[in-house]
C-alpha cells in the first residue's frame, strides 16, 4: 500500500461504523447519527469495538497491540480509527 493508497481517518471511521452497524443490525447512517449525537469522538462501547477488532486487522493487514493505549483507543470510533492508521503507517515504515 503506497502513501496515496493509505486510507484517511474518515475512511477508517466509515469502515468501523459499517462493521459496527452490521454487528448491531442497523443502518450505518443511523449508527453514525447516533454516535455523532453522543459527541465529536463518536463514543462507543469498548466491548463492541473489541468484537470487530479482528475484522479491522484483517481488512487493513495490521496488528493492533493489546496494550493500555489500544484499550483507551477503543473508547471512541475516532480514536480507534487513529490507532488503525498508526498501525498502517508503522507497517509501511518497517
Amino acid at each position: 500500500m503506497s502513501n496515496r493508497d493509505e486510507p484517511s481517518v474518515d475512511d477508517v471511521i466509515s469502515v468501523i461504523i459499517d462493521f459496527l452497524a452490521e454487528y448491531e443490525e442497523i443502518a450505518p447512517d443511523e449508527l453514525r447519527e447516533h454516535l455523532e449525537r453522543e459527541g465529536r469522538e463518536l463514543p462507543v462501547d469498548s466491548l463492541l469495538v473489541v468484537e470487530i477488532l479482528t475484522r479491522i486487522e484483517e481488512r487493513y493487514h495490521v496488528a493492533i497491540p493489546a496494550d493500555r493505549e489500544a484499550a483507551q483507543a477503543t473508547r471512541s470510533v475516532r480514536a480507534f480509527a487513529a490507532a488503525v492508521l498508526d498501525a498502517i503507517v508503522e507497517r509501511q515504515q518497517s
